[in-house]
């Protein structure tokens, strides 16, 4: 009998990963997902705290793709390894702080650390040449293979047939000639293909999963950076609230974390032990975390005028807040809220 060949497929939780899997499961190989958990996703946590669209299911669409197709998911937790990747990105950013290409080195050298240890064959991915503009080109997925240690074991059923053969292909594990040949952003191909295998339920392409490619949210890591000094880095947390609210940068020691709504709300209710707050207590409004050092009380008052702002009072003379910080008895201030042009335009982040 021949021998049943296993593999490991890298799962984001999007169309191509969910493609590429199914690719390997219809040749009979015996495929196990693994998604790498760095911190930085858009699903799950937003989506969940937040109301906003709450008519759409909140789910982890990587395990949800596992659950279709019937495999087994390993989630492993890269935060701290990572942070190397986010910083010190060997072939640089993309338009944001996204460093693309060192990641997917990163997560190739991983899942191929993690086929030796675990005595599989080879790696699947969800790559398509010319469809992302650093990691998904074709003079860069060569870098790939070689940097990431995986060379010929790492095959790419969705482009497979624009590639040079693999392993996986030479050695007959796989047919070639029942693989792929997609290229370039358009998704059709793709579409048209989950159609055929009757898969209509998966997460809609939107220009990637990762929170560093949203110029947002790369200008507030940024700012993040920009404020640790020589111990420029990063904790769970950190990526956690830069999610999550307004945030203002009234002063250089100390930034303002407002939040938008009811989800929000409860959210940074868990940091009050940890950061100075301020909560309305006259009205209805949002709860702001001071993030900083050195922080006075004149700090602490511009703060409560701009928690104020996004208050139900913002139109009144003024209004009673709540002021937290760690360690002492939480006390009350009367504010006077700031007007719309009062907050100056370099302040938001």
């Amino acid at each position: 009998m021949t021998q049943q060949r296993k593999a490991v497929s890298l799962i984001s939780g999007g169309l191509d990963s969910l493609l590429a899997t199914k690719a390997m499961l219809e040749q009979g190989i015996h495929v196990e997902g693994i998604n790498f958990f760095t911190g930085f996703c858009v699903e799950g946590h937003t989506h969940a705290i937040r109301k906003k669209k709450s008519s759409k299911p909140k789910r982890n669409n990587s395990l949800w793709v596992a659950e279709q197709l019937g495999i087994k998911l390993h989630i492993i937790d890269v935060v701290e390894e990572y942070k190397d990747v986010v910083l010190n990105p060997k072939h640089g950013y993309g338009a944001n702080l996204n460093p693309c290409l060192d990641c997917k080195i990163f997560m190739v050298k991983r899942a191929h650390q993690w086929i030796e240890e675990n005595d599989f064959d080879f790696i699947v991915t969800g790559e398509v040449v010319g469809q992302r503009p650093m990691s998904q080109r074709r003079e860069t997925m060569p870098i790939i293979a070689a940097e990431s240690g995986a060379d010929e074991l790492l095959l790419r059923p969705l482009c497979a047939q624009n590639l040079p053969a693999t392993k996986p292909e030479k050695e007959g594990w796989v047919d070639r000639e029942k693989l792929f040949d997609f290229s370039g952003r358009n998704r059709k191909p793709q579409m048209a293909l989950a159609e055929k295998w009757q898969l209509d339920d998966y997460a809609q392409p939107a220009g990637g999963c990762c929170f560093l490619t949203d110029p947002n949210y790369s200008d507030k890591m940024k700012d993040l950076l920009g404020h640790r000094g020589e111990g420029r880095t990063y904790e769970m947390d950190d990526i956690m609230l830069l999610k999550i609210g307004r945030h203002f940068r009234p002063r250089e020691n100390f930034k303002v974390i407002v939040s938008r709504e009811e989800g929000e709300t409860r959210f940074l209710q868990g940091y009050k032990k940890q950061f100075t707050y301020v909560k309305t207590a006259s009205c209805n409004g949002p709860l702001s975390l001071l993030d900083g050092s050195d922080i006075s009380a004149e700090d602490i008052h511009l703060a409560a005028a701009i928690t104020a702002r996004y208050s139900q009072g913002r139109d009144e003379d003024e209004i009673t807040v709540k002021v937290g910080i760690p360690g002492e008895e939480e006390r009350e201030l009367q504010i006077k809220p700031l007007k719309a042009d009062q907050i100056e335009s370099s302040w938001t982040l």
